[in-house]
Order: structure tokens, then sequence, then C-alpha cells
């Protein structure tokens, strides 16, 4: 298939020359005198690329490549100077054309102005292919988040009813063991739902806002867990941390192990009392995960408390996170501390 050219020069026979030299290299040339007609033509016409020749009656090229770049239209762009007109040439370049030629009298004018032409399509063809391709993987890109996207929000969704089943059988339980153990299991769900939940409504489907995130949780943590509303309230203290999905949801599930077991343990059966989750830097790269209470704390030689399965899980999900939860010690209660590497 040939390629059509716009031939823009105010001397006709040198259009019908081209037209004659242009074509028998296997070019279609369409010639025009001056700039108002360059443009009637390209706004009505489909041109490979365009010739322009700078000294033309009332106007130069230049004045052309201008009103091209103006209306937007981009097409390989070859630019005719004379033999001294250099610093022409550049200014040409500058305004977006993609090549100049030198003109002269003889058959070696049209070979250079076929090279120009040829080497200016096939750059042109190379740049709309990238931005075809780079197109199709920012389409693909947006398609795959979104599609992540609703499978988040299905999960999220899923889990939820599962935590609310759990919920109702909970309420419907006699045996206090059975209800405690079904409010850890509801609390352990709902933390997996809980980050599920951040990712579909964040505008990255890859991390988590942790902020967010330990907000929602503490609030469903102690739903879950103080059925009657009854012990110690939780204070959240979280600064600005974004952690990926699986890292993420290690932390909820120490966090949902930790409150868990401050709110059951921390404070006298009655009595009010205060638990604080904070997560704040700690370094470069580094931030300090804290579940602190003012309770009776840890008493050496005791025995340990339920069945040992939340330690397990804490230990497991720490692991995960290449780290280890530490209770440090403190004046009065209870303090569990983990170092993350964000």
């Amino acid at each position: 298939m040939s390629q059509t050219i716009l031939y823009v020069d105010d001397d006709v026979a040198l259009g019908r020359l081209a037209q004659r030299s242009l074509g028998r290299l296997g070019y279609d040339v369409h010639h025009v005198l001056d700039g108002e007609a360059c443009l009637a033509a390209l706004e009505h016409g489909r041109f490979d690329a365009v010739v322009l020749d700078h000294y033309l009656r009332g106007e130069t090229g230049l004045d052309i490549l201008r009103q091209l770049n103006a209306r937007g239209i981009n097409l390989p762009t070859i630019y005719v100077t004379g033999s001294s007109e250099a610093t022409i040439a550049v200014d040409a370049l500058k305004n977006g054309a993609s090549d100049y030629v030198i003109k002269t009298v003889g058959e070696e004018f049209w070979s250079l102005m076929q090279s120009a032409l040829h080497q200016a399509i096939a750059t042109a063809e190379l740049r709309r292919e990238k931005e075809r391709a780079d197109q199709e993987i920012r389409l693909g890109k947006e398609r795959a988040e979104v599609l992540l996207a609703e499978v988040n929000h299905r999960v999220a969704n899923s889990l939820a009813l599962v935590a609310a089943l759990i919920r109702l059988q909970v309420t419907n339980s006699k045996d206090e063991s059975v209800r405690e153990a079904l409010a850890e299991t509801q609390a352990r769900i709902t933390a997996v739902a809980g980050m599920h939940r951040s990712l579909y409504t964040s505008d990255d489907v890859r991390h988590v806002e942790m902020a967010k995130y330990l907000e929602t949780l503490v609030q469903e943590v102690q739903r879950s867990v103080n059925v009657e509303s009854q012990g110690p309230s939780i204070r959240l203290e979280a600064e600005p941390v974004s952690l990926t999905s699986d890292r993420a949801v290690s932390v909820g599930m120490i966090v949902t192990e930790l409150l868990t077991n401050a709110i059951k343990y921390a404070y006298p059966a009655g009595t009010e009392g205060e638990v604080r989750v904070i997560l704040r830097r700690s370094g470069d790269g580094q931030a300090l995960l804290a579940v602190e209470d003012d309770g009776i704390g840890l008493v050496e030689g005791s025995n340990p408390k339920g069945t040992g399965l939340g330690s397990r899980i804490v230990r497991s999900m720490a692991s995960t996170l290449g780290s280890t939860i530490h209770y440090v010690p403190v004046a009065r209660g209870t303090r569990a501390e983990l170092e993350l590497d964000l």
C-alpha cells in the first residue's frame, strides 16, 4: 500500500516534479501551495507525512509547523531548507519537524527525501505502536485492579456473613466456654474480613492503610468479645503506616489475639479499664506495634489462661512477619511489643 505525502511548496513546477520523482519511489504525493491549503488538506484527508518548504508566499514553513502544533496535528514532517540555512533547520526541529533535507538540484535531493520520509514514517509508526502497547497495559492494569477490588469485596462480604452467623450462635449458646470460643473465632474472622474491606475501599488494592484498618478492627473486637458491653475500653494510637495485604492480616490477627486476651484477663470481672493499641514509626523502614493495659499484669509462675491457642496464633503470625513478640516489663499491667519491618 502506497504512502500518501502532503507536499507544501509555492513552486508549482517543483510540486509536479515532487509528484513524479516521489511517485516513482512508491509515494502518492498531494501538492498544495500554502499553509491554508495545507491545513484544509489535513482536515479532510489522511496523510502519512508532510513535506514543508521554508520559503512560501507571505509565510514560512515554521509558521505552518506552529499551526500544526497548536491544532495537535502530529504527523512526521520533513523540512526543506537551503544549504546555508542550518539555523532554520534547527528551529524546525525544535518546533516538531522529524527531519530536514537540504534543497539541491538533481536526483540526489529526491534520494535524500525518500530516506528522510522512510525513517520519519517508520519512527512515527514505532511511536504509535508503543503508545498502543502502553495503553493496553494501562487498561489491563485497571481491569485487574477492578477485578481484584471486586474479589476483595466479595470475600469481605462472605466473611462478614460467617462472622454474623457465629455471633447469632454466641447469643443462643448457654455454655459460657462455648460462647467465649465462638466469640474469639468471630473476632479472628472479622480481622481477616476487615483487611479485605480495607483493600476494596482503598485506591491501592495491594496495600492496607493500617490506621483505618485497626480503627475498624478494635471496634469489631470489642463488640465480638465484650458481648454484654462490659469490661475495658480500647484506645487506638496509630500513625499513618501502609502494609501489603498479607502482612496487614498478620498484624490484624496479632492485635485481635492480644486485645481479646487483655479484655478477658487484664482486669477483674466487672471493673473498668483501658487497653491501648499503638502503632508508630520507630525508625527508617521500621514500625513498633504494641498492645498494653494497666491491669493485673502477668504473674510469674502462674498457669496460662485459656487454651493457649491465641498465644500460638500470635507466635505464628509474628514469625510470618519475620519478628517475635516481646513482653516488656512495666510498672503496672502488661505490654506486648512487636517490631515491624516496613
